[in-house]
């Protein structure tokens, strides 16, 4: 039995949600959002409260009920606040800036690693060794997080590279003599 599934999402003020099938979309202040829900599960919207149940007691239905309630709950979040993922250089010589819409990364190669944003996304930085990924699209946004992650991973052993601001990078010990 999901516990999250029973709780029905709250739609706060200034956004509506519209129901066509299986089809959920949201509509708020920064945007419109949808998701499609796969048949194992029943969608209602009641007033201010989206509702999702499942059809029937497999072990498919029951997970896909769960995880339908939670896109949904990301949809409204997405449309009223938006997601962010920010990121934290270290190392020397390691910066990055905006420039238009195309993110320059200096990372030690020899050449400057150019990163255009795409569409949805808009990416600032606050100082030359902070980015800061936001959008309405949760998967978006952590897969632009990831991408410019990848560039150049945080190492263990002197923690230069590219990490997420909450992110703890296990150090090692380097060669002893």
């Amino acid at each position: 039995m999901s516990r999250i599934g029973k709780k029905p999402v709250e739609l706060p003020k200034g956004v509506t949600a519209s129901l066509s099938g299986q089809t959920v979309e949201v509509k708020g202040p920064k945007g419109t959002r949808q998701f499609t829900a796969t048949d194992d599960v029943n969608i209602s919207i009641d007033g201010d409260k989206v509702k999702v149940d499942p059809r029937g007691t497999s072990k498919r239905a029951r997970a896909q009920w769960g995880m339908s309630r939670t896109m949904v709950a990301n949809l409204v979040k997405g449309v009223t606040e938006g997601f962010k993922k920010e990121l934290e250089i270290n190392g020397v010589g390691y910066r990055a800036q905006m420039q238009g819409t195309t993110l320059k990364l200096s990372l030690g190669y020899s050449h400057e690693v150019n990163f255009e944003a795409p569409k949805g996304v808009t990416i600032t930085t606050p100082k030359q060794t902070e980015i800061v990924v936001e959008g309405i699209d949760q998967q978006q946004v952590g897969q632009v997080a990831a991408n410019i992650r990848e560039w150049r991973g945080p190492e263990p052993y002197k923690g230069k590279g590219i990490k997420y601001k909450d992110e703890f990078i296990f150090r090692k010990e380097g060669k002893k003599k």
